[in-house]
């Protein structure tokens, strides 16, 4: 059980109330601070100044905060804070997140991107859902303990880290490699893309709890041939062979594998809705799940998605190189059958090079699991968690190399028509003010009871 030192129950639900009408203050400044991660140190825009807010918000209530700039690139900041629990000898939970986000064309949206406006029920800009909506709701619920004395059951470490939308070799793998301190004694974490509601048969709402991603491979291909004057025959085409290499790649379709995360989560929308998923029609069936089967059907098998091309500096010179960009995703379990598969598709003579984050898979049990659906039953009663494997990556990566069961628990409870899955760096990205309020109130009943 959580210590309160003496606050009145009446105070409480007057700083959990503080804390719900703090976070959509909190989300929308977030937003305003640009803080777009193109992958690219020339033309992004460091996250020092977020950091700086953050940074702030934790030390106006008492909290001695670490700030580090990371890696070799100047702004790219992290904050840390540490929050004893009453019970030092437990293992501590940290609740991540990263300031950093995708890049957004104002012009294509109903808002500016980084207006931070609240308006039809909703906080937007680009970041509400990926992920400073988690980011505020984090904030708001630091700020709430050390405002009214509140000791959790163990250590809370808060973390606020950088370039998680390039890999986080500025944030979380910097942090991890060279200040592993900061975490020290903590044996779980939870941060982004999950513990949202998806509304499946008869208003039923099942919240899906992130137990696992797949792997990340930048992939660069890379061929070489002779150059030479456009009007000549050439045999020997960079640029044709490439093109040839990418084509059989992205048209490959990859063995359909059913991860043990992937088969827990159908099995309890099956326990819920009584629909079945079987295994001759697996993708097929999927598609009843709606909007969320782009996530789903993504975790059925290893992808490789040609995204950029890049030959040639003249209309009639062949080059003599061709690069293609290849965003590969892989199941746990499957790296080495993909490398095989890969270097049987693409042949010796296409150039292989690429960065990598491997797979995370956690089990979906134990004190912390029974601690989120409970919490989850307090504000939607009827609400059932289920864990699901994500097709993208988080900074679970990082962290899960100290040892660190993670997970993918921001709660929110969301309208049944919100195409939520479109918004994560889509257009019109937004999150509702009530959702907001309602992860506040989860995160914090979680919290003080996990």
């Amino acid at each position: 059980m959580s210590e309160h030192k003496g606050i009145s129950g009446s105070d409480q639900d007057a700083g959990l109330a503080l804390a719900q009408d703090e976070v959509v203050q909190l989300a929308s400044d977030l937003i305003r601070i640009d803080s777009t991660n193109t992958g690219d140190a020339a033309t992004l825009v460091p996250e020092r100044a977020a950091a700086e807010y953050v940074a702030e918000k934790l030390g106006e209530v008492g909290y001695e905060v670490t700030y580090v700039e990371a890696g070799d690139q100047v702004g790219r900041a992290n904050v840390v804070a540490r929050l004893p629990g009453a019970d030092p000898s437990r293992g501590g939970l940290l609740v991540h997140g990263h300031l950093d986000v995708v890049p957004a064309d104002p012009a294509e949206w109903s808002v500016h991107p980084f207006s931070g406006a609240v308006q039809d029920g909703y906080v937007w800009g680009r970041g509400a859902v990926d992920m400073k909506d988690m980011l505020a709701m984090s904030l708001a619920i630091a700020r709430r303990y050390k405002r009214d004395g509140i000791v959790p059951p163990r250590d809370i470490v808060f973390a606020f880290v950088s370039d998680e939308e390039a890999g986080g070799f500025q944030g979380a793998q910097w942090l991890v490699d060279h200040r592993p301190e900061l975490f020290e004694g903590c044996t779980e974490a939870i941060s982004e893309v999950g513990g949202y509601s998806l509304t499946l048969s008869d208003g039923v709402r099942a919240y899906l709890v992130q137990t696992a991603e797949k792997g990340i491979r930048w992939l660069k291909l890379r061929v070489r041939a002779r150059a030479g004057h456009g009007s000549m025959v050439h045999h020997d085409n960079a640029v044709t062979q490439l093109s040839e290499a990418v084509a059989k790649l992205g048209n490959h379709r990859f063995p359909l594998i059913m991860s043990d995360s992937v088969q827990e989560f159908l099995d309890g929308v099956t326990e819920i809705t009584g629909w079945d998923f079987p295994e001759e029609d697996l993708e097929g069936s999927v598609a009843k799940l709606g909007n969320i089967s782009r996530i789903i059907g993504a975790t059925l098998r290893d992808t490789a998605n040609p995204t950029m091309l890049t030959a040639g500096y003249k209309h009639n010179v062949i080059p003599s190189v061709a690069e293609a960009a290849v965003d590969c995703r892989i199941l746990p379990g499957r790296e080495e059958a993909f490398d095989r598969e890969l270097a049987e598709l693409l042949g010796p003579d296409v150039e292989r090079e690429w960065v990598g984050l491997p797979p995370v898979e956690t089990k979906f049990e134990g004190r912390l699991v029974e601690q989120m659906q409970a919490s989850l039953l307090a504000e939607d009663p009827g609400a059932k968690a289920l864990p699901y494997m994500m097709s993208g990556g988080t900074d679970a990566k990082s962290f899960a190399r100290l040892g660190m069961n993670c997970y993918g628990f921001a709660p929110l409870q969301l309208p049944a028509d919100l195409d939520f899955s479109a918004l994560f760096h889509g257009v019109d990205e937004r999150v509702p003010v009530d959702a907001l309020k309602f992860g506040v109130r989860v995160l914090d009943r979680f919290i003080r009871n996990s």
